[in-house]
């Protein structure tokens, strides 16, 4: 009889794994569909020359950031946008639910209908933003390169990425449901995995090719990404427990005495996004420069340029910015200290209703300026390793991409154990 306490081994993971049916179908099933999309992102399109729009793209900023969410941009296959519509389309939902009273409505007090409904919603949006975003993308980077460049052209190119970032919306939420982990999360996942052989193969090239001092930086720089890794395990789990205490009920002549518990705050709320918004933030001049070649434009677009000193003040000013942002959208002190009210609940020493709220609202406050200033270390410090080791070869695989990594590895082997654990309890059943 194992215990109900103890956490699965791994041994005892990977036995359910290969024996639940359950288990291994959603594995099979999110194995195969991962696996369909990366071959669609080689499918090319037609009528393309690749290889002048890769050689001339290179080393543009904006594709780089494309890379992260599409895992091969440059290659300009049927599903090149990936998921990043649907990325775009459920922040935009998100940040319009905080604003629109309606759509708060819909989140709150309609329940499983209402998500319903916000999902829809989100998926209408992607669809609009997916085909802006071809437009662009077919009428200013591609069509140059287009063996018979015109209006039919630039229709057929947009439809065709516009058709295929649906279908990867659609795979990720035959993920989601029928499958193991967020779809969306393990795509983007799958991405940045994708790009890791050729990072390792360079790195590997590059090591037999110089000198010991070329090693040496080498594993400089493999040890500041495995201490990041750490780093970003501990912070992403780490949470403050506030204590709760709550009242007793009774049940006709018996009292109940509830048991404590309490209310995990994390340290780094917003996860990844506060990078990302930071991210596509400073982009804006770069992707301005190239659509309207202004002098103005362009100038602004060289002083926030990646590696200045402008862009990496501007970077951490805005990843404080945006870690307080989500945070508030995550976490609604008010909202906290009603409901705590309304359960019969409290926190000890502290007095409930507006007490309780400011108590939290500044918990929270100092814990979002701590995992901020995480995110920031975390965003430069592998950059500036890289650039005074002048190892480029991990370039593609940075700050945004390591807090991916481990955040949706983490969230994927949780899901797993909680499967893990529900069988055992099943197993107990059936013994009694």
């Amino acid at each position: 009889m194992v215990s109900q306490n103890k956490a699965p081994t791994a041994q005892e993971t990977f036995m359910q794994m290969a024996q639940a049916a359950g288990l291994r179908s959603r594995l099979l099933v999110t194995i195969g569909l991962l696996v369909l999309v990366r071959l669609g992102v080689f499918l090319p399109m037609p009528g393309i020359d690749r290889a002048a729009f890769a050689a001339s793209l290179q080393n543009n900023p904006l594709i780089g950031f494309l890379d992260i969410f599409t895992g091969g941009f440059l290659t300009l296959g049927i599903f090149a946008l990936g998921i990043l519509p649907y990325i775009n389309a459920s922040i935009i939902v998100q940040l319009l639910t905080q604003a629109i009273p309606s759509l708060e409505n819909l989140q709150k007090n309609e329940g499983e209908a209402g998500r319903r409904k916000i999902s829809q919603i989100t998926r209408y949006v992607a669809l609009g933003w997916g085909f802006l975003q071809s437009t662009f993308i077919s009428a200013r980077l591609i069509a140059p390169y287009a063996q018979e460049p015109g209006f039919l052209f630039v229709v057929k190119t947009t439809l065709a990425l516009t058709a295929g970032s649906m279908f990867v919306m659609w795979v990720s939420e035959l993920i989601t449901e029928r499958g193991v982990g967020n779809g969306a999360s393990l795509l983007i996942f799958l991405n940045i995995v994708s790009a890791l052989p050729k990072s390792l193969g360079d790195t590997i090239r590059l090591a037999e090719s110089g000198g010991r001092e070329q090693v040496g930086k080498i594993i400089i720089l493999l040890v500041v990404f495995l201490v990041t890794i750490v780093g970003i395990v501990f912070v992403q789990e780490g949470a403050r427990r506030i204590p709760i205490i709550s009242a007793r009920r009774q049940v006709g002549r018996k009292v109940f005495l509830e048991k404590n518990s309490y209310l995990p705050l994390r340290l780094n709320q917003g996860g990844v996004m506060p990078i990302i918004f930071a991210s596509a933030v400073l982009i804006i001049p770069t992707s301005l420069a190239q659509v309207f070649p202004n002098p103005t434009v362009i100038q602004i677009a060289n002083l926030l340029a990646p590696g200045t000193a402008l862009h990496v003040v501007f970077y951490l000013l805005f990843i404080v910015f945006f870690s307080y942002f989500y945070a508030s959208l995550i976490v609604n002190p008010v909202d906290l200290a009603q409901n705590l009210k309304k359960m019969g609940s409290s926190i000890p020493g502290i007095r409930p209703g507006r007490t309780t709220s400011e108590y939290v609202e500044r918990v929270l406050n100092r814990l979002t300026f701590l995992g901020a200033i995480f995110l920031g270390a975390v965003a430069i410090i592998p950059t500036a390793v890289e650039s005074a080791t002048n190892i480029r070869t991990f370039q593609g695989i940075g700050a945004t991409s390591l807090l991916i990594l481990v955040g949706v590895a983490i969230d994927t082997a949780k899901q797993i154990q909680t499967y893990v654990i529900s069988q055992r309890y099943e197993g107990m059943v059936k013994q009694e």
